[in-house]
Order: structure tokens, then C-alpha cells, then sequence
């Protein structure tokens, strides 16, 4: 079994959710007492949220590369970053180190792709839902056009990311409000929406809607199990 290194805290919440789903996945997989081999580092999300709100990506890289270097020096075979949004800066993490990234946007990809998604909807950060690097990945790599909500969702969508998920508040108001938006995307045409920051899954779940959800955690997580398992070297 290979050793994951996960660069964790963005937020905490879903670091959790994460190293969960990645050991059951392992005992699933094993049995018995198997659990997974998992190195986290942790950053203190918030330095980096203050970064994002400020532009300062760069410097959020910088953090993120001393985390997954740290993670190399301790052993791990391969890395991932517990947070969709902070793959903005994933090549320049990737440079910093020699083991490889296992990126979400393509564990996504090849989810889709495994159940026909053509057209899918998008829910995260507005810097996931309105800047390139997540979309345009999912496009050039798989073929698969994204849409995202309208400018007022998106500002909704966001808030409740940081205001109230990433704080580990739940609210029925904003689950609601989420299905309501996923509705409307699946009207506008998508087949199915990612829920593309970590947290979401901590609020939609798939048994409250007829719209086919891709919780960015458990394929990523799954895929993660899947590369620790696989025989062989990188």
C-alpha cells in the first residue's frame, strides 16, 4: 500500500470527511483491520482565505508547496489537495516537489465521463465557478462543457461556502436555497452537478434530489484509495 499525502485545512471540515472516506475506502477494499496509510499537513485556512479574497495566489502556492514538500519528506508516495479552489495553484505546487499530484478536476473528469456527462453544472467558490483553471480543465481534458449559476446564485453560493460551511454551520435555508439552483441547472440542460468545493457535500446530499450529484470528495477520496492500491511504482 502507498502512503497519500493530503494537504489538508481548507477547511478543516472537509479534511476530516476526507481521511474518513479514504479509510473506509482502504477497509472496504482490504478488510478486517486495514486502514489507509495517510500523511496530513494542515494549514491554517485562515491565511490562505485571506490571500484568496486579496489576489495574492502566488503566495497561497508558496504555502501550499512548503506543505506538499513537507509531505515528500515525510513519505508519502503521491499528494492531493483537499480543496478544489486551491488547484488554481497546483502546477506551481507540482513543481516544487517529485511525487504527483492526483488533481480533483480529473478524478472529476473521469467520473463524468464514466456515466456519459456531456453538460454539467457547477457549484463552488466563485473563483471555482468563474475563473478557468477548474472549467477549462474539465472541457480540454474530457470534452465536457460547464455551466455555472447566474451572478446572484454564484455571490449565494459563495457566501455560504465561507460564512457558514467552512465554520461547520448548517443551515436550511441555504440547503434550500443550493436545490433550488441545482434545479435551475438541470433545467438550463445539465445532467448532472458538481458539487466543487469540499464542504457542499456536507449540506446536499444526493437522496434529497433527482439530479445526479458528483460529490467532488468521494471520487476524489476513491480515486485516492484506488492509486495507493494499484501494484507497482510511479
Amino acid at each position: 500500500m502507498k502512503t497519500i499525502g493530503v494537504i489538508g485545512g481548507m477547511s478543516w471540515e472537509s479534511t476530516a470527511t476526507y481521511y474518513a472516506q479514504i479509510n473506509l475506502g482502504v477497509k472496504a477494499a482490504l478488510g478486517g483491520l486495514h486502514s489507509a496509510k495517510v500523511i496530513i499537513h494542515s494549514v491554517d485556512f485562515a491565511q490562505i482565505e485571506a490571500l484568496q479574497h486579496q489576489g495574492e495566489w502566488e503566495a497561497t502556492g508558496r504555502i501550499l508547496a512548503q506543505a506538499a514538500q513537507s509531505l515528500e519528506r515525510a513519505g508519502a508516495d503521491f499528494f492531493i489537495i483537499a480543496t478544489n479552489t486551491m488547484h488554481k495553484v497546483a502546477e506551481q505546487v507540482e513543481r516544487a516537489v517529485s511525487i504527483p499530484l492526483l488533481h480533483i478536476a480529473d478524478a472529476t473528469g473521469r467520473a463524468l465521463q464514466a456515466q456519459g456527462i456531456e453538460k454539467v453544472g457547477l457549484l463552488g467558490t466563485a473563483f471555482t465557478m468563474e475563473q478557468a483553471f477548474y472549467k477549462q480543465r474539465l472541457t480540454d481534458k474530457f470534452g465536457i462543457e460547464v455551466v455555472v449559476p447566474n451572478g446572484v446564485q454564484r455571490r449565494l453560493v459563495h457566501d455560504v461556502i465561507y460564512q457558514e460551511l467552512c465554520l461547520g454551520t448548517l443551515n436550511p435555508r441555504s440547503k434550500n436555497d443550493y436545490h433550488t439552483i441545482i434545479d435551475e441547472l438541470a433545467t438550463a440542460g445539465a445532467q448532472g452537478v458538481i458539487l466543487g468545493c469540499t464542504e457542499i457535500g456536507l449540506l446536499v446530499k444526493q437522496q434529497d434530489t433527482s439530479v445526479a450529484l458528483f460529490d467532488t470528495v468521494a471520487i476524489h477520496a476513491a480515486e485516492a484509495v484506488a492509486m495507493a492500491l494499484e501494484e507497482g511504482s510511479f
